[in-house]
């Protein structure tokens, strides 16, 4: 029906058609009882009745119209005074379709008004009392025709809010799935960087290091070999782990060792150590943090050490504390840096990217991370020569709109010498 309304339209002007040529045959008055007899339609009526079932063609289009020409055909028949052909039903059925095709104040007004007028002239013109039961069935066909076409309105209005609302719904689980899929990527991009960057530079400093002494010092050259092969097994470690985030439902299992967290930051600072980087900490013992706090602290520190090994120069020394105070949890890592300052991951610009000339992600990364705690992360040159990279993250979850973290007085101030500011010193 919906590919051809044309169709439809002719099957229900035909239908009114022949329901008004039988009925104006009836005569429900018979003093014998029976509905027909001698009764029959004129010539002019029976033109009214195909003038009114053929305006019904036009009902889906011009809805107005064809109400028109159906109400002035029973105008006209009722105005001959002895209406013998049922033509108000072709008015009845323009008046629904015009209750169900346009709006509630329109289908009152109209309705209304077409009850007014074909009731009146029936009252007038007809040859019977103006109680009589055929002027009244003219106002209760009228006014239920007006009331089912609004009822059909109403409800088509209503599944078609219902289809909106799920397609919205969809598009909505939709774009979730995306945004979730494209945190995920993030992540997976920040965890794979830390893992490279920091083992890989590890592995390259060992390497230089045994290539340099292999032919005068064969033992230390075989330390080297012996750490590059330990960095080396790691990053595969924490590869293979990463990576099994993506595995599908069938494939084999993946690695259940725990996430990395301050639990191994002994174990990350020997490596830098045996890497040639003299690394001080201080870490009061304050129990365990949440595991999200936890492993940020760990990659940030992580990366923040990569690059005083990869940039601040030969002789440089760093110094790592983590203190908790109030509701959050503070990360600092200083260098010394000396003279040689060529840092491709230097200045942190206010946007999270810094001022580079390799084009690292490190400083990002790290932004990336404290952001999405709810903490605050600040990086830049010290007086008097180095580096400082600070995180402040809260223990709690972070808000919908979360607040800049608290700093402590100060927290931005650099410290002459490296020494770690706060409460506890480096140990």
């Amino acid at each position: 029906m919906r590919e051809h309304p044309f169709a439809l339209d002719s099957a229900i002007a035909l239908a009114v058609l022949v329901s008004m040529v039988a009925g104006s045959y009836a005569d429900p008055h018979r003093p014998d009882g029976a509905v027909f007899g001698d009764r029959a339609p004129d010539l002019p009526s029976l033109l009214l009745m195909a003038v009114g079932a053929a305006a019904l063609l036009v009902r889906r289009r011009a809805p107005l119209l064809a109400l028109g020409c159906t109400g002035a055909v029973t105008v006209l028949e009722f105005a001959g005074g002895d209406p013998a052909a049922p033509v108000a039903m072709g008015a009845v059925v323009a008046l629904f379709t015009v209750a169900a095709r346009t709006d509630r104040p329109t289908t009152w007004r109209v309705g209304l008004a077409t009850m007014a007028v074909l009731t009146g002239t029936a009252m007038i013109c007809g040859p019977d009392p103006w109680y009589a039961q055929e002027n009244l069935a003219v106002s209760a066909w009228t006014g239920m025709a007006a009331a089912a076409g609004d009822a059909v309105r109403s409800r088509r209005a209503f599944v078609d809010a219902i289809r909106e609302r799920a397609e919205r719904a969809e598009r909505t689980r939709e774009e979730e799935a995306r945004r979730r899929v494209a945190e995920e990527r993030l992540r997976i991009a920040r965890d794979l960087h830390d893992v490279v960057a920091h083992l890989i530079a590890l592995v390259n400093v060992q390497a230089g290091v045994a290539a340099h002494v292999m032919d005068r010092r064969p033992d230390q050259a075989k330390e080297a070999l012996a750490h590059v092969r330990t960095a080396s097994r790691s990053a595969l470690d924490e590869l293979r782990t990463t990576v099994g985030l993506l595995r599908q439902s069938g494939d084999p299992e993946a690695p259940t060792e725990p996430a990395p967290g301050l639990a191994l930051l002994d174990e990350l600072l020997a490596g830098f150590r045996h890497a040639g980087l003299p690394v001080q900490l201080a870490r009061p013992d304050e129990g365990p943090l949440p595991s999200a706090v936890d492993l940020a602290a760990y990659r940030i520190i992580q990366e923040a050490l990569t690059n005083v090994r990869k940039h601040a120069g030969p002789g440089v020394r760093a110094e790592v504390s983590v203190l908790r105070f109030g509701g959050s949890v503070e990360v600092t890592v200083l260098d010394d840096g000396g003279r040689a300052w060529a840092r491709t991951d230097a200045v942190d610009d206010g946007t999270g990217t810094g001022s580079r000339t390799g084009g690292g992600h490190g400083l990002l990364g790290m932004r990336e991370r404290v952001t999405a705690l709810g903490g605050e992360l600040t990086s830049g040159p010290r007086y008097g020569g180095g580096f400082r990279v600070q995180a402040i993250l809260p223990l709690s979850a972070p808000p919908a709109d979360p607040a800049p973290a608290p700093r402590r007085p100060g927290a931005d101030r650099a410290v002459p010498g490296g020494a770690v500011p706060g409460p506890g010193k480096a140990v």
